[in-house]
């Protein structure tokens, strides 16, 4: 499932173009190279080089104080010395230069700029000892609009660091920067190169928007032997300024793209980011998503446990759920994935009697039942081939062999081209198969024989559905076969594991719809009487409680009590048995303190046990409805800080972070996202009933999940984290016993 963006547009997101200073950086006419130089092998010379060899030939201006011309071209002594801005700047300076550099280019009016050092290093503070630096350090430039003013004492102390210096510097002139710590951006489908590093030349041109936040990604699918080819190509890097949100949504405007693929470390722009994701999903683009590390940005309030569930990973996972992202483990199902989707063929949806799956021919019986253990372990179904599919094949096979899927066809050895070819076209043929595999190692025949490549060219010429080669080595590859089907569209999987996951991702491709994402009116009533309720500080108990069933969520009955008194009053309204427990607002987790009693079944259990409550917690206490044993759940809101209100559901009571077993969504969850997440819990087979024991109500628990859904959109803005454990899930319907709500700090 798939949603409309829900966040705040920006500006420019109504009328599908980006700002018009990132326009002129990704498609600049006119350069200008500060750190050109013409000394071999310095990321001077390289610079030059590659500005000098876009197609596109933009007017480029070398900058140096220290040469008069490089390569008979003319080279200014400063940026000043240039008759009007620039579209773009390329900064390839050391980092005690870059801030004089950047208030120079920003009171020229120059457009957008390109920092490729760290800028971690202040002139003040990092002496140029390197002669090659000589000539940058303690230039004078006109006054800009970042400097202070003449005559003002320095506060050393409060100075901001040299990146946010930058930062103002850029955003102050209304300046687009990429990096800074970054190899650059290549515009291939504009003709432009803007980087220091030599790559490839000509770039492979195609349908991939790469956006990364690692160089060493970047310029490793520049040079990849695959057959993968790009529209635009961004190595952001630190993105002091313009964010990869950015950077993708001038892709989108490219009828080049279709395919976006990031690689990021954090999240930033986040309402940029999720207006960008919810269009690439309208338009059915696909987008593959590597993340590493943890960012600020990412990190929630854990003091509930939803929150602590939630922060590892939590923001990424719900992005993804919420658009249809396809989340890579790692570079090579990255670029497995990027492969099979940069071809463009779409597999079908299947058949009415069950989604599509994919099929496999193979020549070992080892290696396929190794391809279908794997398989199996990684969720990616093979389709159930009909009785049609299987007498084709039975005519095609030896005598011996099953004809099934997935697929041996491996006999004498007579044929091989005709009848692998042919097991593939009959496979792909079938309804019920989404994608089709030719799963053998392609090694380098020593003997010339060429069957398996020509196959696979037959079965392709025949058959509109994806195909692909599912390799088990990268390392034995023919390298030469390879790119003879990848220039032919047929992508090459490098990996049994990687490759199937890649498959799997095609299918979820398919398989995946569109939802309405626009949230319900809100309720006037409730949103103030919660306002009430989180005026004090943390809210549990009966209030919270009573909260919860204003949203439809069914709850235990609970009452309050201050004394022996009142608690036996309780009892005796909600009926024995009842469980205890403390009330105290310092204790946020009651089981942690032995702040729950169970199973009280008379009024000398409940004196003896509120004496001992009492005694050790404090003389508040709720006396509970005693809710029939079944499967528990946690549910619950945790605040991202760029996102907002998350939804969390996990395996519950005291399993909730033994077992860390989460899933996690953007709200509005509707009942088919609900199902989804319950879905994708370990702890899921529970509710279905466990050793003979009656399954749980899963509508009721839908119905939860979804009125919580509400409750976030509604309240999201005021909430830190609102917690429901455990969330007793019987045959009779879902019951919140305990819940527990974290308003949202000032500022």
């Amino acid at each position: 499932m798939t949603a409309r963006s829900t966040a705040k547009r920006p500006p420019d997101a109504d009328r599908g173009a980006p700002p018009a200073a990132l326009r002129a950086m990704l498609e600049a006419r006119t350069v200008a190279l500060v750190g050109a130089s013409p000394r071999p092998g310095t990321f001077g010379e390289r610079m030059v080089e590659e500005v000098a060899r876009s197609p596109a030939a933009p007017e480029f201006f070398l900058v140096n104080p220290k040469y008069a011309e490089i390569g008979g071209r003319r080279c200014y002594r400063s940026l000043a010395e240039l008759t009007g801005p620039v579209d773009l700047v390329l900064l390839g300076v050391p980092d005690a230069a870059l801030e004089q550099q950047l208030i120079l280019a920003a009171s020229r009016g120059d457009r957008s700029a390109v920092i490729f050092g760290n800028a971690v290093s202040d002139p003040d503070e990092n002496a140029v000892t390197d002669p090659h630096e000589q000539g940058w350090a303690g230039r004078p430039v006109p006054p800009g609009p970042a400097q202070p003013a003449p005559g003002a004492a320095p506060a050393r102390a409060a100075r901001p660091a040299l990146r946010d210096r930058l930062a103002a510097i850029a955003r102050s002139a209304g300046m687009a920067v990429c990096g800074a710590g970054c190899m650059g951006f290549v515009n291939v489908s504009r003709g432009l190169r803007a980087i220091g590093y030599t790559e490839p030349d000509p770039l492979p041109a195609g349908p991939v928007a790469l956006v990364t936040h690692s160089g060493s990604v970047f310029s490793a699918l520049l040079r990849i032997r695959r057959g993968l080819g790009f529209s635009v190509a961004v190595s952001s890097g630190q993105e002091l300024v313009t964010t990869a949100p950015a950077y993708l949504d001038y892709a989108l405007t490219l009828p080049e793209t279709r395919v976006l693929a990031l690689v990021l470390e954090a999240m930033r722009d986040t309402g940029r980011l999720r207006d960008v994701l919810a269009r690439a999903a309208e338009r059915d683009i696909p987008v593959v998503l590597l993340t590493a590390g943890r960012s600020p940005r990412g990190r929630m309030m854990v003091a509930a446990h939803s929150g602590a569930l939630a922060a590892a990973d939590g923001g990424w996972e719900a992005l993804a759920r919420a658009y249809g992202v396809h989340r890579v483990g790692d570079l090579a199902e990255l670029a497995d994935t990027l492969e099979l989707f940069a071809v463009g063929r779409r597999p079908g949806r299947g058949t009415a009697a069950g989604p599509a799956g994919i099929a496999t021919v193979h020549d070992s019986g080892l290696e396929r039942a190794h391809a279908a253990d794997l398989a199996e372990e990684l969720g990616v179904p093979f389709a159930p081939i009909s009785e049609t599919t299987t007498a084709r094949l039975g005519r095609l096979l030896d005598h011996g062999l099953q004809p099934s899927n997935p697929l041996d066809v491996w006999g004498t050895g007579a044929g091989t081209r005709g009848l692998f070819g042919s097991a593939l076209v009959t496979l792909a043929e079938d309804p019920a198969v989404a994608v089709a595999a030719l799963a053998v190692d392609l090694v380098q025949e020593l003997d010339g024989d060429d069957s398996y490549p020509l196959a696979m060219l037959d079965a392709a010429q025949q058959c509109g559905k994806p195909l692909a080669v599912l390799a088990s080595f990268p390392a034995a590859i023919d390298p030469l076969a390879a790119a003879r089907l990848r220039g032919s569209g047929i992508p090459v999987l490098e990996g049994t594991r990687s490759g199937l996951l890649a498959l799997g991702h095609l299918l979820d491709h398919a398989r995946r719809g569109r939802r309405d994402g626009a949230a319900q009116p809100a309720d006037a009533g409730r949103a103030r009487r919660v306002g009430e309720l989180l005026r004090g500080g943390l809210a549990s108990g009966a209030a919270l409680l009573g909260l919860l069933r204003d949203y439809g969520i069914a709850t235990a009955a609970v009452r309050q009590a201050s004394d022996l008194k009142e608690a036996l009053i309780a009892a005796e309204a909600i009926g024995y048995p009842v469980v205890l427990k403390t009330d105290e607002t310092a204790i946020q987790h009651k089981s942690d303190v032995r702040g729950v009693l169970l199973g009280i079944s008379r009024p000398a259990e409940l004196t003896a046990g509120y004496a001992s409550l009492a005694a050790r917690l404090g003389p508040r206490v709720l006396v509970c409805e005693t809710v029939p044993a079944g499967p528990e759940l946690a549910l619950g809101i945790a605040r991202d800080p760029g996102l907002g209100p998350l939804i969390v559901l996990g395996a519950g009571g005291v399993l909730v972070e033994l077992l860390a077993d989460r899933a996690v969504a953007l709200p509005p969850v509707d009942e088919e996202a609900a199902a989804g997440l319950i879905a994708g819990l370990r702890v899921a087979a529970l509710l279905d009933g466990a050793r003979g024991g009656p399954a749980a109500d899963l509508g009721s628990v839908i119905r939860t999940i979804t009125a919580l859904s509400r409750l976030a959109g509604e309240l999201g803005d005021d909430l830190e984290a609102l917690d429901i454990n455990p969330l007793i899930c019987g045959p009779s319907g879902a019951v919140a016993v305990d819940a527990l709500a974290i308003p949202r700090r000032a500022g």
